[in-house]
């Protein structure tokens, strides 16, 4: 008997582009519910371009009423100022599900990439056809989507393993 789906809510942080991906989950099947971009205009000044973030992803989370969110790491080593801005963006991003008091978990692209296509190092289009085909139905049409998407069910597959392992130490300690 399937357990009651949780909603997990994927993100994939950016400063011009955040991702989001809503996925159900009942410890078996996952199934697709919604997918979105939320956007900056770059013309803006850092702080309305990151309340801006925050407003997008607290409307998300209140519409979409997730029960867990999954933030994808983020690694920028080219230019320190992107990576600073990228940082406060990843920030913003941490915080909006925190505040609304959902437990947030975080994961390396190597690990998403490994959860959902089975290798570490995976072609981006890989991963958005093994997205197509772990959740019919599937309508993202940005990358970002896909990618936070992906970080959903990376934290699906995790929560699985995170599971079936306190149940068999919850058995053996019986």
């Amino acid at each position: 008997m399937a357990a009651t789906p949780i909603r997990i809510l994927g993100l994939d942080p950016g400063l011009q582009h955040t991702g989001w991906g809503l996925i159900e989950h009942d410890g078996f099947r996952l199934r697709f519910v919604a997918d979105g971009v939320i956007s900056t205009q770059a013309a803006d000044d850092l702080p309305q371009r990151l309340l801006a973030l925050h407003r997008g992803l607290a409307q998300v989370i209140a519409g979409m009423t997730p029960d867990e969110a999954a933030v994808e790491h983020t690694y920028v080593a080219r230019n320190p100022e992107s990576a600073l801005k990228l940082g406060q963006a990843r920030g913003v991003v941490l915080l909006a599900p925190a505040l609304a008091g959902l437990p947030v978990r975080e994961y390396g692209a190597m690990e998403v990439k490994r959860a959902v296509v089975g290798t570490g190092h995976a072609a981006k289009e890989q991963v958005q056809a093994m997205v197509r085909q772990l959740l019919p139905g599937v309508t993202f049409r940005r990358a970002d989507a896909a990618d936070a998407l992906a970080i959903a069910i990376c934290h699906a597959h995790h929560r699985s393993t995170r599971n079936a392992f306190a149940k068999a130490v919850a058995r053996a300690g019986a």
